[in-house]
């Protein structure tokens, strides 16, 4: 398919909206003024190994032990070599056995703490299922019960997260109730509505009943990521959306279309974490790409619409493309590859009718985690969009 300038210039803002929420720059960042003394660094998330270079960074000859707990796939070249890094590889998003031996071993790195040694701890969005000690009675498969049903029935993230705690012994501020009182700092990247520390990764460092000696700091959140947005699209007329977007990712693309298409700007931005109920046999795909292909049948024949729908961790759902970029021929080019947008948005397949488009949009695993971002373009084919930068991000 022929390169579109405006395409273009849609990667180019999410390469922005991305580069202001890297896990690594904002850890580096937020460690700047951090005390000084011995450090021992738990890292968990799917940003927890960009997050822990960054630390590095900050704070290397401080550093004494890391542990990091991440997806497969997402790591950080130069970690393993750095001195006394631990990296633990485990499922999501659904846990298993690796799951579980990541939460043992997480409880033997706390409780192994010297009494000279200020815990760091690391968190961002994918800790609810890359660890997890359960509470007695509960089995591993009753907890990878407990996330199909939740991610199939269309749970919001906060409230899949809050029945995650329920039933977990490290959650909902029981491990940092293994710390007591004793001092330490926590940062996080969120990917919550209201980013409270009691929810992004279930609870993993949430405050213990009684107190505890935990300093807290959300470091980005997806507001930030809007933000970025908004400064590298001008000149261009910018709206960004005041609020976060929640529920079902149909109702999602409806308003952001309506809204783009009504509105005066010719950028427009949202953030949120839409969601997805899967039917039986449910095909190819994730909420960015459900929600972008229900854009792509509402925006069909529009020649100045385009509209990239992504998540922020590079993976949408359990695929490995992060979102697609769709516009007024994308309907028709799947049709013609034998798709029908209909069918493929009840069986939630579409990740295939994107392909054969050629609009699915994959990135790699980018080092952050704020939920999803959408973008909304409104501009004639041939009109000189704004200057770009160079791509991370590529078209499949």
């Amino acid at each position: 398919m022929t390169t579109d300038p405006r395409r273009e210039l849609l990667l180019d803002l999410l390469n922005a909206a991305l580069t202001a929420v890297d896990g690594r720059r904002c850890t580096r960042a937020a460690l700047a003024a951090a005390p000084g003394g011995p450090l021992w660094v738990a890292a968990v998330g799917k940003a927890a190994a960009a997050m822990a270079l960054g630390a590095h960074e900050a704070r290397g000859p401080d550093i004494e032990r890391t542990l990091v707990i991440t997806k497969d796939g997402h790591t950080e070249s130069g970690l393993a070599g750095l001195p006394g890094v631990e990296i633990l590889h485990s499922s999501h998003p659904v846990p298993d056995e690796r799951s579980l031996a990541a939460g043992a071993r997480l409880l033997g790195f706390v409780d192994a703490l010297p009494a000279d040694a200020w815990p760091l701890f690391l968190v961002s969005g994918g800790a609810s299922s890359l660890v997890e000690v359960p509470a007695a009675g509960m089995t591993l498969a009753d907890l990878q019960r407990l996330n199909r049903e939740g991610l199939a029935g269309g749970a919001d993230i906060g409230e899949l997260n809050r029945r995650r705690a329920a039933v977990s012994r490290i959650k909902g501020g029981r491990l940092a109730a293994r710390l007591a009182d004793r001092p330490g700092l926590a940062l996080f990247i969120s990917d919550v509505p209201g980013d409270d520390p009691a929810v992004i990764g279930s609870g993993l460092l949430a405050a213990a009943a009684g107190g505890d000696g935990l300093v807290r700091r959300v470091i980005a959140r997806v507001e930030d990521a809007l933000q970025a947005v908004r400064e590298r699209a001008a000149p261009l007329s910018v709206a960004v959306a005041a609020e976060r977007f929640t529920g079902a990712a149909e109702r999602v693309a409806v308003r952001c279309v309506h809204e783009l298409h009504l509105g005066e700007a010719q950028v427009q931005a949202w953030g949120g974490e839409s969601v997805v109920q899967l039917p039986p046999g449910a095909g190819r795909g994730g909420r960015s790409q459900h929600l972008a292909l229900t854009a792509a049948r509402l925006i069909a024949g529009e020649e100045d619409l385009l509209l990239l729908a992504a998540g922020t961790d590079g993976t949408d759902g359990p695929t490995p493309d992060a979102g697609a970029i769709v516009d007024g021929g994308t309907a028709a080019r799947a049709a013609a590859a034998g798709f029908a947008v209909e069918e493929c948005l009840r069986r939630a397949d579409s990740g295939r009718a994107l392909e054969a488009a050629g609009d699915l949009l994959r990135t790699g695993p980018t080092g952050t985690n704020v939920g999803d971002l959408v973008i909304g373009l409104k501009l004639a084919a041939g009109a000189p969009p704004r200057r770009h930068g160079g791509a991370r991000t590529r078209m499949l």
